[in-house]
């Protein structure tokens, strides 16, 4: 396993991390203040200071994408709201490939309209069925311009409202389905905060194999977690087996970046210096 105790060289920061501290131009100035060689940009954060803007700082900078978030939503109630589901993926996958990520994060959705509590329909097969297709469609643009598509299971107790693919296992068979002779065009985006529970976890990193991991996310699980979407631990806070985990990604072949992504009210009351200055203090310690 790799020595991450002398340098943070393979650290990233996914930018939501200090989002409501920083707009996105200054999060690069600070990471490139700190040698943070790597960061995970999201869509809205992009937009807001414009990517043409965003391209030219990370040149300047010398800053890197691990990724890019992201694409998916995919289901929806009519033909007309699935065409513009699989528009606005084709948009983000323009959008990554302009900024030169190595692949496009996919949040996959689920029940359309349950984020705002008033769900369009509950069947969830139909809902998984719409996912597949979506990324099916997206895939053979994605190949055209080749910008590797990454699943991103996410835990199940966001299985209604955010993503309805909720285990490394699930994500995998659609790999398989979609990519057989894995191209390296269709992975996943590997969350510890989603996944580490997963009684199957080692045996499917190892399944995956270099070539289907293409993210690798840390942070920690907290007890007890007072909120299911903005209470994540930074690392070395809660319960997660880090160094286990990196283990076995490593083991199966993972190379990449060690991107910390932290939605958390906590954090985000903190001053952004202090945020990026422990992740870097606990990627050498306790990643």
């Amino acid at each position: 396993m790799r020595d991450f105790s002398a340098n943070h060289a393979a650290l990233s920061i996914n930018t939501a991390t200090v989002r409501k501290q920083w707009t996105l131009d200054r999060i690069i100035e600070e990471c490139a203040k700190r040698e943070i060689r790597a960061i995970s940009p999201w869509r809205d954060q992009v937009a807001q200071v414009g990517i043409d803007r965003v391209d030219q700082l990370l040149r300047s900078t010398g800053i890197r994408l691990s990724g890019y978030c992201r694409g998916g939503f995919f289901p929806a109630a009519d033909a007309a709201g699935l065409k513009a589901a699989l528009a606005d993926n084709r948009r983000a996958i323009d959008e990554a490939r302009q900024l030169d990520a190595p692949c496009l994060v996919l949040v996959v959705g689920s029940l359309p309209g349950a984020l705002s509590g008033k769900p369009l329909y509950h069947d969830i097969a139909r809902a998984r069925s719409e996912v597949r297709d979506g990324i099916a469609a997206s895939l053979d643009y994605a190949r055209r311009v080749g910008m590797p598509l990454a699943i991103e299971p996410l835990h199940p107790m966001q299985a209604a409202e955010r993503a309805c693919i909720n285990t490394l296992e699930q994500a995998l068979d659609l790999c398989d389905e979609l990519d057989p002779d894995r191209t390296g065009m269709l992975g996943v985006a590997a969350d510890l905060y989603h996944i580490w529970w997963d009684p199957k976890l080692g045996e499917q990193i190892a399944r995956a194999g270099a070539d289907r991991l293409l993210a690798y996310h840390v942070c920690d699980w907290l007890t007890p977690t007072r909120d299911l979407l903005n209470d994540r631990g930074m690392m070395g806070d809660g319960i997660v087996e880090l160094k286990k985990i990196r283990a076995w990604m490593e083991d199966a072949g993972y190379a990449g970046f060690s991107e910390v992504e932290i939605f958390s009210e906590d954090w985000w009351s903190r001053p952004g210096e202090a945020v990026l200055d422990t992740c870097i203090a606990r990627h050498k310690t306790v990643v």
